[in-house]
């Protein structure tokens, strides 16, 4: 089991590992843009998306806007033909439009930099949130997704039943040094080594520690 007492050597094992793995989208699109505005709307369109549509989709959108003002130029029909195939297109062209419009309106045209404060935008949960403070901000925060939901309860870290819980209790738990880092993390582990359907226990340098993995493959 993955508790305190080992959680610096597991972390130290997962940055080795993905050393040599393609990060997720919304890293990948910050470090290429340095902007707020892009990350947040990423972010949004990354919901029930996988990375290479989500990539594909915001690299389109791009080349079209710039800041949040230039979405008004688009009627949410056009909005949704620049958005396909990204999962929910249709509501997530309509909430685009509506959190540039509230950006103008209530902050200026600026990406707010606090949970509660981006929470407030038209399709912006918990998730997005914390990826956006933690990603763009570097302020403190814990972005769970369905990777990091899933990971921490097979490793016996948590024993929770909905990634809110996950975050309310790795709050408590996880030390504040790998809070930024947990998502990305275990977000691109997940994606190549601990996937939701038949993960590669046999070759997880964690599985000596982790409570799914233990017997599972050839312990290291």
């Amino acid at each position: 089991m993955i508790t305190n007492d080992n959680i610096d050597e597991v972390f130290a094992v997962l940055k080795s590992e993905i050393r040599s793995l393609t990060p997720p989208v919304i890293e990948r699109i910050y470090a290429k843009y340095k902007n707020p505005f892009y990350v947040l709307i990423s972010t949004v369109l990354s919901a029930r998306s996988k990375d290479a549509v989500t990539s594909a989709v915001s690299e389109r959108l791009f080349t079209l806007i710039n800041v949040p003002e230039d979405l008004s130029e688009f009627s949410i029909k056009t909005l949704e033909k620049i958005l396909y195939p990204v999962g929910f297109y249709r509501a997530k062209a309509r909430h685009i439009k509506l959190l540039a419009k509230k950006l103008i309106s209530e902050y200026g045209g600026k990406v707010p930099d606090t949970i509660d404060e981006l929470m407030k935008l038209p399709g912006v949960g918990r998730k997005t949130a914390n990826l956006v403070i933690t990603e763009v901000f570097d302020k403190y925060g814990i972005c769970v997704d369905t990777h990091v939901h899933r990971i921490t309860n097979r490793w016996g870290y948590v024993k929770t039943k909905t990634p809110f819980e996950t975050e309310m209790v790795l709050r408590k738990k996880l030390p504040c040094k790998y809070w930024k880092i947990i998502n990305r993390v275990l977000v691109t582990y997940g994606q190549n080594i601990c996937s939701p359907v038949n993960p590669k226990c046999e070759i997880c340098s964690l599985n000596k520690y982790c409570e799914y993995g233990i017997g599972k493959g050839d312990i290291r």
